[in-house]
């Protein structure tokens, strides 16, 4: 069942680029937003991610702890982070289990790989409900942004 507005979001616990555990449970009081990406260092993710890095502030001053998800390891969101100077957390999904929880996976996706993260975004209010869902079928579809600053904007 794909997660819809007004549900409880999914909990989780990943490991980010520095190996550190984030769980979803330790920003309770804190808007968050989850970006779901398919793989590092490939043009749509970068343009995407960057687009983030590149309005950070508008996230943090909306309260919201920003975080790119993808089944990468640890070490490749590290080496994409330094590269692309990234400046919120990269959590690695490298078992898969969140992506499946949120419904935002590839069974197959190009070059044949399977359990690849679907291009998806999700805004999760300070009581962690999710308040805005979309996951996208495309790869090469961007989120919509505007949307996800406008929840973030009602929500403060």
């Amino acid at each position: 069942m794909a997660i819809e507005v007004g549900q409880t979001a999914p909990e989780f616990t990943l490991h980010d680029s520095d190996k550190n555990k984030i769980s979803l449970a330790d920003y309770k009081g804190k808007n968050v937003v989850l970006i779901f990406f398919p793989q590092s260092f490939t043009g749509v993710c970068t343009k995407e991610l960057c687009s983030l890095r590149d309005n950070i502030a508008f996230y943090n001053n909306a309260n919201a702890q920003v975080f790119g998800i993808s089944v990468d390891s640890v070490f490749t969101l590290g080496k994409f982070k330094e590269e692309q100077k990234l400046n919120f957390p990269l959590l690695s999904d490298f078992n898969k289990e969140v992506s499946t929880a949120y419904e935002a996976i590839y069974s197959n996706w190009i070059l044949d790989m399977k359990g690849v993260s679907k291009r998806s975004a999700f805004v999760i209010d300070k009581e962690g409900i999710v308040k805005y869902a979309e996951v996208l079928e495309s790869a090469g579809d961007l989120p919509n942004f505007a949307a996800v600053q406008q929840i973030l904007a009602l929500l403060n």
